[in-house]
């Protein structure tokens, strides 16, 4: 059986609503996952995961979210060879330059890790509605397919 990590920081609910969307949906293809609030995290959740997922908002100007930033820290010094990683969470489009920084910074840090990326990341602006739950479902099938 796949094992799935998602780690999440969510300020207003919008992107902790899309890691447990996540979650329904991996376990509807019978995925074992661990869904953790980024501030419980130990830093080595991600080593018995098949499939490692982070959600998370972007802060500001494109910052990353306080919280997180221990995890965002942590990942380029494990090594994830062989593991698959998506990104997803929301923003505010109203932030046109700054939209989603923090989807991209951990795309990055994962690729320094050595996990390969499974699907695009899914963006999200503010909350979810109809067309952001298929992309999460598009999201999960390729994560699992990869």
């Amino acid at each position: 059986m796949l094992q799935a990590t998602i780690i999440y920081a969510s300020l207003t609910g919008n992107t902790e609503e899309i890691v447990e969307h996540v979650t329904e949906l991996l376990e509807e293809r019978e995925v074992d996952v661990t869904l953790i609030d980024c501030e419980d995290y130990e830093g080595t959740e991600f080593i018995h995961a098949d499939i490692c997922i982070i959600g998370t908002y972007t802060y500001g100007e494109g910052e990353l979210p306080e919280e997180i930033v221990p995890v965002y820290e942590s990942i380029p010094e494990l090594d994830l060879t062989g593991k698959i990683f998506g990104v997803c969470g929301s923003g505010d489009t109203l932030y046109e330059e700054f939209y989603c920084q923090s989807i991209d910074d951990f795309e990055q840090v994962f690729e320094q890790s050595g996990a390969q990326k499974g699907s695009e990341s899914v963006k999200i602006d503010l909350d979810m509605d109809d067309e952001d739950e298929e992309r999460l479902e598009i999201f999960v099938e390729e994560l699992i397919n990869k």
